[in-house]
């Protein structure tokens, strides 16, 4: 049995969905959706599907979710979001943006459409999680250029942050990034120095870490707070484990943290709602759960 027969068989004719990815096994997204079929008495499934990072495997892809009639569409993550781009019958202008899709729809007509959640996941975490904050009452500083800091980026420059601060371990690469999210009404992206990073958190209103660093696994981010104002957010997008080495200094000092979780699960409602035809929202208890299956 393969891949794709075995969703079929899990599935057993409900409409369904499913994360598609190349190791795919450590995704919490069934966890993430299979609360929300649950707890709104959905008769659906969403499940895991591994596919190869090769053209014809991601065209294999594109065919089965076409002629499927109760496909419903599918969530991306490495190594798919940009490959995928070009095999899809419509691409939103915010996926086009980022230059990256995170979710499949399949429309009534049979086409698909690739769209990015990962922005909107992000400013309804730190909304949720900040009510208070606004973004014009300061600048905002983002660590990292890759995948999610363009999606972040996008979200901050949109939401209206009145300067914007790009730091990355590669500087060409920040620069590459500030340079396709200007904004045109004269607000600045200011790339600074992965060495000066301490000292470009003065006078910012949210600091957000969009790297690696502080994952399982991975080197701890070194920074040092010290400049940071007390009354600024702290984000970090890692959500293994959630309380990150930034966060916990942060915290000590008496910023507002945010961790990675909110963002995983409120990136997942517009793919949800969009598959499933119901409203969901993100609650404590959810958030237990999926921390629960992550083993938090």
């Amino acid at each position: 049995m393969n891949a794709y027969e075995k969703l079929l068989e899990e599935a057993a004719g409900r409409p369904f969905a499913a994360i598609v990815g190349w190791p795919v096994e450590h995704s919490r997204s069934p966890a993430l959706h299979g609360y929300w079929l649950k707890h709104h008495r959905i008769d659906g499934y969403y499940g895991r599907l591994p596919v190869e990072p090769r053209r014809a495997a991601l065209e294999e892809l594109v065919a089965f979710l076409k002629r499927t009639p109760n496909a419903r569409g599918c969530n991306l993550t490495l190594p798919h979001k940009i490959e995928i781009m070009p095999l899809l019958d419509h691409v939103h202008a915010g996926a086009a943006r980022i230059g990256a899709v995170n979710t499949v729809i399949k429309r009534p007509d049979g086409t698909l459409e690739g769209r990015n959640s990962d922005g909107f996941g992000f400013l309804e975490a730190l909304r949720y999680n900040a009510p208070h904050w606004r973004p014009q009452a300061g600048p905002a500083v983002v660590l990292g250029a890759g995948g999610a800091a363009r999606a972040v980026v996008a979200a901050l420059v949109d939401a209206g942050v009145p300067e914007l601060r790009l730091v990355n371990r590669t500087r060409s690469t920040a620069i590459d990034l500030g340079v396709a999210f200007t904004p045109s009404d004269g607000r600045q992206i200011v790339i600074e120095a992965w060495q000066d990073r301490a000292e470009a958190l003065a006078g910012a209103n949210l600091l957000v870490n969009t790297t690696s660093l502080g994952m399982k696994g991975q080197p701890q981010l070194d920074l040092d707070l010290a400049h940071l104002p007390h009354t600024a957010a702290v984000y970090d997008i890692v959500y293994v484990p959630l309380e990150t080495a930034l966060l916990a200094a942060a915290r000590a000092r008496g910023n507002l943290c945010i961790d990675g979780l909110g963002m995983l699960l409120h990136q997942g409602r517009p793919g949800f709602e969009a598959w499933f035809g119901v409203a969901v929202d993100v609650t404590p208890e959810q958030r237990r759960a999926v921390a629960v299956d992550l083993g938090l």
